[in-house]
């Protein structure tokens, strides 16, 4: 890991075993006013971890030893919070749904424009830092589930909190919000990663197939259900309650 210069922005690192890429990401972002972190293997990934506080990760699929898809997955078990974007050179999509699944935020397919990088960190560190559900969007009731959005908590009947990526957090918190009402892939598409939906992109389908595995519990029936051609909607109601 390289030194690192002082700045009061937010924290990245970079995770990438190619220096020229890592050297022109760490240019490029020091001089947005980020701090800018080092990595080239998943050793050094939790070696810096480990004594830097950090916003958010960009991280390479293709590593040395632990594959990135590997990290992602192990870096959110351990923190929820952190924004992870993964970095991909694959065409297709099968890096991008699996990042996805292992609970990565956002991804970029190289070669990629390092304003459209920025504008997704800016766009992921907005929504985990400045945006949170007000204090008066409380808490809902649906199905046995309890869905705190100030404190971003989903709790099962008996108390028991069930992690959620921030993804599915999203797609579940603007579906029980709007009980019944279809939620197009656009509007779930801004509420997830700030932009529109594309009609190539995966994930809000992966989102919410990932949903239906930790809330359905065995039912016959899904609580979101496709409408297809139009998006998804809550089958059943929700209520707010006190806090």
């Amino acid at each position: 890991m390289q030194g690192v210069r002082e700045t009061s922005g937010p924290t990245l690192l970079v995770v990438d075993d190619d220096l020229v890429a890592q050297a022109r990401l760490n240019a490029y972002f020091t001089q947005e006013g980020y701090r800018v972190l080092l990595a080239g293997d998943g050793v050094a990934f939790w070696q810096a971890l480990g004594r830097n506080p950090v916003d958010l990760v960009l991280l390479d699929v293709n590593l040395p030893g632990q594959d990135g898809l590997s990290l992602a997955r192990d870096l959110r078990a351990r923190n929820p919070s952190i924004g992870i974007i993964l970095v991909t050179s694959r065409s297709d999509d099968v890096d991008k749904v699996v990042g996805l699944e292992v609970g990565a935020d956002d991804y970029v397919t190289k070669p990629f424009n390092p304003r459209e990088l920025l504008a997704r960190v800016k766009s992921l560190l907005r929504r985990t830092g400045e945006h949170r559900p007000a204090e008066s969007e409380g808490v809902f009731g649906f199905a046995g589930w309890t869905l705190d959005l100030p404190r971003r908590r989903l709790c099962d009947a008996g108390g028991r909190e069930l992690t959620l990526t921030r993804g599915e957090f999203e797609v579940l918190a603007l579906l029980v919000r709007h009980p019944g009402e279809v939620i197009d892939r656009d509007r779930l598409s801004r509420a997830v990663s700030g932009r529109d939906w594309a009609p190539q992109d995966r994930t809000i389908d992966v989102l919410v197939r990932r949903l239906r595995g930790k809330i359905d519990e065995g039912r016959a029936d899904s609580l979101i259900v496709t409408v297809r051609g139009e998006g998804y909607r809550l089958a059943v109601d929700s209520e707010r309650r006190r806090a």
